[in-house]
């Protein structure tokens, strides 16, 4: 019995691209700007304020099958007020749910939006994480 090679696609990235792609539509004014990435900016200082989306996988357990993956996902939002980032983050919960698509194939709720403070730059953020069902490809 020969055995199908299959592979998963990078979720993070793949999330990353789903608020990207998400966020630059939409009306609201505390959407407006915000950058979206897979890494912490280097440069945030207290002096700037940013309006951030940081995307990271937490954990990723494969099904002993290889037909799905699920992974955490951790959203972290950076904004200028303790309301926005939680605004931020709830769009950003709520844009993540409801997509399926080539590599990630539903979303379900998992921890948040938690508020926090930055601890480099004292700017208010807001946290969350989401469980992430990850398509396999064949390779």
């Amino acid at each position: 019995m020969t055995k199908v090679l299959t592979v998963f696609d990078d979720a993070q990235a793949a999330a990353a691209g789903v608020l990207r792609t998400a966020l630059a539509g939409r009306g609201e004014p505390f959407a407006a700007g915000v950058e979206v990435g897979t890494r912490v900016p280097s440069t945030r200082v207290p002096e700037e304020v940013w309006r951030y989306v940081m995307v990271r996988k937490d954990s990723d357990i494969p099904h002993p099958s290889m037909a799905n993956s699920r992974v955490t996902l951790r959203v972290t939002c950076w904004h200028e007020d303790d309301d926005q980032a939680h605004d931020l983050a709830m769009l950003c919960q709520g844009l993540l749910l409801v997509h399926s698509g080539p590599v990630i194939r539903g979303v379900r709720p998992g921890t948040g939006p938690l508020p926090a403070v930055d601890d480099v730059s004292g700017a208010p953020l807001s946290t969350f994480t989401v469980l992430a069902n990850i398509r396999p490809r064949l390779a």
